[in-house]
């Protein structure tokens, strides 16, 4: 695949860019298997639709048909569960949770992920902290009864802002 190059000019990052270096969806670290699509996760309604209003230059027009986004600011009755299972942006930042290449934190590092851009530290770092949020399944698993999906809402939103598929629980 011919490398691609992309220049963002959003509110969080002006002439950041990078390389697309995979193709669009394919050669994952085979330690990452996300259940969901970045546009199947808008569509769902994630992060109360307020994550990817200002983002539409950067990635296809197809990931917004249907997406459930905000304009004004987060309205949690658009997620999926329809709650609110994210903590703000400052929390991830005194974490160090975020990287200055993905500002807004690890959906953006996996759209962009999706799209090709490889960076193997922040990649491997990510993919890390994908696989430890599976920690929730198994809580819902031994709470919940199976096929009952409003059942810990909370955390099967937050699973789902993960991209994993926490409706087949």
């Amino acid at each position: 695949m011919k490398s691609r190059t992309v220049t963002v000019n959003d509110r969080m990052q002006r002439n950041y860019r990078y390389e697309r270096t995979a193709p669009v969806g394919r050669h994952f670290d085979p330690e990452f298997l996300p259940e969901l699509t970045p546009p199947e996760l808008l569509r769902l309604g994630v992060f109360g639709g307020k994550y990817m209003t200002d983002c539409k230059d950067e990635f296809p027009a197809t990931w917004f048909k249907g997406a459930k986004l905000s304009p004004a600011k987060s309205d949690p009755s658009l997620n999926c569960f329809g709650v609110d299972a994210s903590q703000p942006l400052s929390v991830w930042r005194q974490k160090g949770w975020i990287h200055p290449d993905d500002p807004r934190g690890w959906f953006q590092w996996y759209c962009r992920y999706h799209m090709g851009r490889r960076l193997p530290d922040e990649d491997a770092r990510q993919i890390k902290r994908w696989k430890a949020i599976r920690r929730h399944v198994r809580q819902i698993e031994i709470n919940c009864e199976p096929g009952d999906i409003w059942c810990r809402k909370r955390q099967r939103q937050a699973l789902l802002h993960w991209a994993y598929d926490s409706r087949k629980l």
